[in-house]
């Protein structure tokens, strides 16, 4: 590996999870609304947008500080499992129970998510953060948000937070969605990642076709976003600048679980701008890495030897 790519993975890298949660995945033959339904096997894990991008730039050596609300026997679950990946905890106590989100995957291939809204988020509690944070923003060379908002967060949180990243002297990738999205990109991050839908939201309208998706995706680059990285599910991604439009066609996979795909693929270009790679190996990487994300059970976890056999069948369309 040469020396500038090495010396990337000791930069650290802030990852906010401003709504963590234990997530509890499930696997069955159909669930039946209405009747009893009886799982074959559970598997309990951290979780949360923010929390799975920690744990696979953890998987790749990259140094890691994570940060967000945590509160109760599920917030302790959580941090315990970070510290065991060696990821650095600077959560912020609240006195409320982190969340639980359950995901029920069936042999029928639908995959059903049942999220819990998360604790309430006090004033002074907020004010906490907001210390703890500014003081993280100084120490890392690099600002990932992810997830939704506990209650009591106004929904400008995100906004505020790229703003101090951004004073800082730090690029901040955002990913979330609704309002906390409306109000996030009014502060300029350096990327978002939405999907069809937020993307849709964000500009007031539908988008029926790759085209109208990165018409709409380079009008916000010209309110000064300098990426915007469209997830299609199946039919890939999409990456907008105010230079180019590249789409990625990712191989086809025998997909397991497609929950936290999206996060694979921040994590993703969070190693490349560190290591300075171009949108072209950025976008064909992260293709690669979400497509093998599908292959696994575990949110946040993808085989490494998988994703480097995905990346040269990774087809790259500009447009």
């Amino acid at each position: 590996m040469p020396d500038g790519i090495a010396e990337t993975r000791w930069i650290m890298i802030l990852t906010v999870t401003l709504n963590p949660a234990v997530d509890k995945t499930y696997t069955t033959g159909s669930l039946m609304l209405g009747q009893v339904n009886r799982m074959r096997t559970v598997n309990n894990i951290a979780g949360g947008k923010g929390i799975n991008v920690a744990k696979i730039l953890r998987q790749y050596g990259y140094e890691v500080m994570t940060a967000g609300f945590l509160g109760g026997y599920t917030g302790q679950f959580i941090e315990k499992c970070m510290e065991e990946i060696h990821a650095e905890c600077r959560f912020t106590k609240v006195a409320g129970e982190t969340r639980s989100s359950i995901n029920i995957i069936a042999e029928d291939g639908y995959v059903t998510e049942v999220l819990e809204p998360g604790p309430t988020v006090s004033a002074q509690e907020l004010e906490r953060f907001m210390e703890d944070y500014k003081k993280a923003v100084g120490e890392c060379g690099l600002v990932i948000m992810s997830g939704s908002v506990a209650k009591g967060i106004p929904a400008d949180i995100y906004g505020q937070l790229v703003e101090m990243g951004k004073e800082a002297g730090l690029r901040c990738i955002l990913d979330t969605s609704g309002e906390a999205l409306l109000h996030g990109i009014k502060a300029v991050p350096f990327m978002i990642k939405p999907n069809q839908k937020e993307l849709e939201y964000l500009v007031g309208h539908r988008l029926k076709d790759i085209g109208e998706l990165g018409e709409a995706a380079k009008k916000l680059c010209q309110r000064g976003i300098e990426h915007v990285l469209v997830s299609l599910g199946k039919k890939g991604l999409l990456s907008v600048t105010e230079k180019e439009m590249l789409w990625a066609k990712p191989p086809a996979v025998k997909a397991i679980n497609t929950v936290g795909c999206g996060d694979s693929v921040v994590a993703s270009y969070a190693m490349s701008l560190l290591k300075g790679e171009d949108d072209y190996t950025a976008l064909k990487r992260a293709a690669a890495i979400s497509a093998a994300h599908t292959a696994t059970l575990e949110s946040g976890d993808i085989s490494l030897e998988l994703a480097e056999e995905l990346l040269e069948k990774v087809q790259i369309e500009k447009r």
